[in-house]
């Protein structure tokens, strides 16, 4: 199983945002976490603050069985992205280390609502856990 973690602008900053709304932890931390807690699955890692290269990473993946993805402030305006990920045939899986819904007016507009089957938020590190267990789980 491929799955593909791909995140968006200042998740290469996490340690220095505040920590009580993001954890505290770093990126390769959440990376690390999922490679060594899912050792069966092949990931591919990627990080931009670029938009342009977010969309050619999507398009131009083929084997990827899903993708999860932590787009930070992209998930609540990027419709380019979004019309990238609607093309795709794998599983889309929207994570999120806060609960955006409890948070400013404007971070409660998810526009991956409709293209991923399942988000997962307010859980740190954890909604990237489960993220992954549903991945395996609707993978079979």
């Amino acid at each position: 199983m491929t799955i593909y973690v791909l995140h968006g602008p200042n998740l290469n900053m996490l340690e220095k945002r505040d920590a009580s709304i993001y954890g505290g932890i770093t990126q390769e931390t959440i990376f690390n976490t999922l490679v060594t807690s899912f050792q069966d699955v092949d990931f591919t890692f990627y990080q931009t603050n670029h938009e342009g290269e977010m969309i050619e990473i999507i398009q131009q993946t083929n084997d990827a069985d899903a993708f999860i993805l932590n787009l930070g402030a992209w998930t609540h305006y990027a419709y380019a992205i979004r019309d990238a990920l609607e093309m795709k045939s794998s599983v889309i899986v929207d994570v999120h280390l806060s609960n955006i819904y409890e948070r400013e007016s404007f971070r409660r507009v998810n526009i991956l609502d409709q293209v991923s089957s399942q988000t997962f938020y307010g859980e740190n590190i954890q909604s990237y856990i489960k993220a992954v267990e549903y991945c395996k789980t609707k993978l079979g």
